[in-house]
């Protein structure tokens, strides 16, 4: 059973690391979203609904950032094993 400790502990890191890098993502969209010229888009940019849109739209964008960079690392962990002998 004391194996499997270090497992736990290494999937809640794993875990704890993704929370990060998709709040951290999210955080980036929202604030590439803020140099967007939203007047082209809804009538009154800084009404509640418009700020809505953007709370939205960041959350998308930053999970789909997330899950590229994510994927990307565990990719690049996985490569260890294509060059590992025997």
């Amino acid at each position: 059973m004391g194996s499997d400790s270090g497992l736990y502990t290494t999937m809640g890191l794993n875990g704890l690391f993704a929370i990060f890098v998709t709040l951290g993502c999210i955080a980036l969209a929202w604030i590439l979203l803020q140099e967007v010229k939203w007047d082209a888009f809804v009538r009154n940019p800084r009404s509640p609904r418009a700020r809505m849109i953007q709370v939205v739209l960041a959350v998308i964008v930053g999970h789909l950032m997330s899950r590229f960079f994510l994927d990307y690392w565990e990719w690049a962990g996985a490569m260890k094993w294509l060059f590992q002998s025997g």
